[in-house]
């Protein structure tokens, strides 16, 4: 039996905490935010176990490891904000924790979606005997497990990698974002940028696009866009020569992106209003649609996946493996709705990965560089069913 500790209290947390009490590993949960009564609210909706709820600024190392060592869990599930990722990891370092996230640090003050903060912590953590994992949620998280599955058993080289993200749901609001809005919108309103045969392309903005079919939903424009888990998967898989990740946007949503960005508002520099400094973006985000509360009139689907293409056996293989997730059955199995569903689900997972040791080892990893196996044997009952493709023809045009 383990103990786990969640950090954060929105949409993926509940979906978290939700799964965590239905695994049977897991005998002691504690859920902690900034919020108490946020978490007294995810507690009450799960009648499975009993969940504890803590107060916590996960800003405050000496707090957090303050309950730590109170709790002393085997792991702290960080679903919080990505600021405060290597203030969490600090404390599970002194406090003797095992460390798993969604998304990689980003710096309040600098938009950028890097890994090498947290990979600086691996000799700290190997020496420790701890485990951290980085990006345990779908994109990043299951898109990169999707990629070691292929690799270990339908390719001997991977050499191209397209990741595609669709949302086809509608919530019925004019405009409002799927997760955290301030950190949604620093991730696609920065330059697109690309991998292609060992260098890294940039280009402006949402300005690469084409139409993309997704399975039980049909063509939709799809953008490029530079995601995190590019950077880990062609350091850890260094046989791509290209890799690229593609989300859908409606036209109606990119229009009142542009308006917004023309207004200012999306800027993260401070500027002064009547004597006091404000941030336009955060600003902005106390006037858009708290991400949570789309769940309960949410409709449609997701579809995330990967198509890849490369050599098995001497000759050319393509591949292409995703998972569908329905927004109503979400909502009316946890009261969330499928974006927070497919990032919480598998970090429920890789908790229970590591707790179990399957995926214990010393060190700062990436989802990629573990066994994924016994992860895709077991993610499809936990409600993320997936589905493979073999040898389908590519969709992509060239940019």
């Amino acid at each position: 039996m383990a103990r786990v500790m969640v950090v954060g209290a929105g949409g993926v947390s509940r979906v978290v905490t939700h799964k965590l009490a239905a695994l049977e590993e897991f005998d002691e949960i504690l859920l902690a935010s900034r919020t108490l009564e946020r978490c007294n609210q995810i507690a009450q909706s799960i009648s499975t176990k009993s969940i504890q709820t803590a107060q916590l600024d996960a800003d405050d190392v000496p707090q957090t490891l303050k309950l730590l060592k109170a709790f002393r869990p085997d792991i702290l599930i960080n679903v919080a904000l990505p600021y405060q990722d290597l203030a969490l990891m600090d404390a599970c370092l002194e406090a003797g924790v095992h460390y798993l996230d969604t998304a990689n640090y980003e710096p309040p003050d600098d938009p950028k979606f890097e890994y090498h903060w947290q990979w600086a912590y691996h000799e700290r953590f190997f020496e420790a005997g701890l485990t951290a994992i980085l990006g345990c949620g779908f994109d990043p998280g299951m898109t990169g497990i999707f990629t070691a599955y292929a690799l270990k058993h339908h390719f001997d080289e991977i050499h191209e990698l397209d990741i595609v993200d669709c949302n086809a749901g509608s919530h019925g609001r004019a405009f409002a974002t799927n997760f955290n809005p301030e950190i949604n919108i620093r991730e696609i309103t920065q330059p697109g940028r690309y991998y292609e045969k060992g260098e890294w392309v940039t280009v402006p903005p949402l300005s690469v696009h084409q139409s993309i079919e997704y399975p039980e939903i049909g063509d939709r424009e799809s953008y490029l866009l530079y995601h995190e888990e590019l950077e880990s998967l062609v350091k850890h898989i260094p046989t791509l020569q290209r890799a690229r990740f593609w989300m859908t946007f409606s036209e109606s949503y990119l229009t009142y992106l542009q308006v917004l960005q023309n207004l200012g508002l999306t800027r993260i520099d401070s500027v002064d209003y009547e004597g006091t400094p404000v941030i336009p973006l955060k600003f902005l985000k106390t006037l858009l649609p708290d991400p949570s509360s789309l769940a309960a009139t949410y409709t449609g689907q997701t579809s995330i996946g990967c198509h890849l293409r490369g050599i098995k056996n001497g000759r050319p293989q393509q591949y292409y493996i995703y998972n569908n997730c329905d927004h109503a059955k979400a909502y009316q199995e946890v009261g969330a709705q499928a974006i927070s569903y497919t990032t919480g689900v598998p970090a429920a997972l890789g908790a229970l990965m590591v707790a179990n040791g399957t995926w214990q080892k010393p060190g700062v990893f990436n989802v990629e560089q573990l066994d994924p196996d016994p992860f895709m044997q077991r993610i499809g009952s936990l409600g993320l069913p997936w589905h493979e493709v073999i040898d389908q023809s590519s969709p992509f045009a060239e940019v």
